[in-house]
């Protein structure tokens, strides 16, 4: 089976990402650009927008987390394995397109703990972000094909 097409928002978030990520300098960064491009195409926007996530990350927001976290993805383009993280997970869901809910638990399988408390740092939680979504219809755009190779 080829490639599950892209819906146009999950389409222009990776393609927006390839752009945004390589100027990033941490883990951190990389999160922050996920959830800023996220939070404006799709569902996962809609979704975001409506739980109040902003721009700008609210002041003396941090989860308590673990302490430091260790990030390495090998020197992989991280586009491309969110990419196909999110392809897996459309396909383990019998979806016809890749949405941009696919996308944001793609993003959240690889930057685990660092994406969720740049979204709580904004002002959700990613449960209550997932809540929202499980009661959202399933996107349906036109499809635009992506190729990983």
């Amino acid at each position: 089976m080829s490639d599950l097409a892209l819906s146009e928002d999950a389409a222009v978030v990776l393609a927006l990402a390839g752009t945004a990520i390589p100027f990033s300098d941490s883990a951190e960064s990389e999160a922050e650009h996920w959830l800023r491009i996220l939070r404006m195409h799709g569902q996962v926007g809609s979704a975001m927008q409506a739980l109040g996530v902003g721009e700008r990350p609210l002041e003396g927001e941090r989860k308590p987390g673990p302490g430091p976290q260790r990030f390495r993805r090998g020197g992989e383009n991280v586009v491309d394995l969110v990419t196909a993280r999110a392809v897996k997970i459309a396909r383990t869901r019998s979806a016809t397109l890749v949405g941009t809910i696919d996308v944001f638990e793609a993003v959240r399988d690889i930057y685990g703990g660092f994406f969720d408390d740049v979204l709580y740092a904004h002002g959700a939680s990613s449960e209550e972000l997932l809540e929202r979504l499980a009661s959202a219809p399933e996107e349906r755009r036109s499809a635009a094909h992506h190729t990983s190779e």
